[in-house]
């Protein structure tokens, strides 16, 4: 390699390049051990699936180093200070500029070089594959093609999508696996759209959910704390995909699942504080939080208030 004059990152050994078919798939990391391993840290917040799959905030320091293959699609977007970058793969570089509004993707199995100079703010979407195919099966399309390769790829509405994860995690399993799910479609539709070899076009689908369903819908959203109110749950009871489900229940309702166990869940919070004489905490437990601080930070975000506050003005 000849040597260089201006840029540093040149000066940096090129590691050889790992393609897919190199690494058995038996034998490739989870995406959040590997990056646990590659950047030398713990995230901010996680949230998996038991398939690996999930959202993760990551912040950390510059990073030169090979990502080994990964047995998930990893998806990131970059929220932090404008820098250069390099990626690099056998004998091919890519140089790009990181900057909010960027995605960068690596497809299962790949496996590339980093040269990061600066610390970098970024959230990451683990997809498997086989939620990729679901996604196409349920819309009704062709098998998806393979997912591109992207190094700092100007997509503002994925990357505002997979932001929107960084502080919306509440504290509370039913509403977090709700988000996590949703955000997860959306998201595997979008990239279906607009980062494979083959772009999928979506039909938009008209009609929403009959009475019975709707109700039953809306039986298990209010049932109490324990109760299933995962995707999958109110997808079976409906007789219907995820994918079409969450498309029939907002045409029906105007909200997403997610929006409306939300809305129901402050309601509740609402009610006990105006009503009872509840501790904060009680309130917590009984709505599912982990902890007073998670339902505090999440009251707020819907109301501007604590809950203390609130109690306080509305008696």
């Amino acid at each position: 390699m000849s040597t260089p004059t201006t840029d540093t990152l040149d000066a940096l050994p090129v590691e050889p390049g790992t393609r897919e078919n190199d690494v058995p798939s038996a034998d490739r990391r989870a995406a959040d051990v590997e990056m646990t391993r590659v950047l030398h840290t713990a995230p901010l917040h996680m949230a998996l699936d038991a398939s690996g799959a999930g959202i993760a905030h990551w912040q950390h320091e510059p990073l030169h180093d090979v990502v080994e293959p990964m047995s998930h699609h990893v998806i990131m977007a970059y929220n932090g200070t404008v820098q250069r970058m390099e990626r690099r793969s056998g004998s091919s570089v890519v140089k790009g500029t990181f900057r909010p509004g960027v995605v960068i993707i690596i497809p299962e199995g790949s496996s590339s070089r980093w040269d990061i100079p600066k610390p970098v703010d970024v959230v990451q979407l683990y997809l498997p594959h086989a939620t990729l195919r679901r996604v196409a099966d349920e819309a009704g399309t062709r098998n998806p093609a393979d997912l591109l390769e992207r190094t700092a790829h100007p997509d503002p509405i994925t990357s505002r999508l997979l932001l929107s994860a960084a502080g919306v995690l509440e504290g509370n399993r039913a509403l977090d696996a709700l988000f996590r799910h949703q955000l997860t479609d959306l998201l595997a539709t979008r990239l279906l759209a607009a980062h494979t070899s083959s772009p999928t076009a979506f039909q938009p689908t008209t009609g929403g959910l009959s009475p019975k369903v709707l109700l039953r819908a809306i039986e298990r959203l209010r049932s109490d704390s324990d109760a299933d109110v995962s995707l999958d749950a109110l997808a079976s009871d409906a007789g219907l995909s995820r994918f079409h489900f969450c498309r029939a229940f907002k045409e029906s309702t105007g909200l997403s699942p997610l929006a409306w166990l939300r809305q129901h869940r402050l309601e509740q919070a609402m009610n006990m504080l105006r009503d009872t004489d509840a501790s904060v905490v009680s309130v917590a437990m009984e709505l599912g939080y982990a902890s007073q601080t998670a339902f505090a930070a999440a009251f707020k975000r819907s109301t501007g208030d604590t809950p203390t506050d609130w109690r306080r003005r509305v008696r």
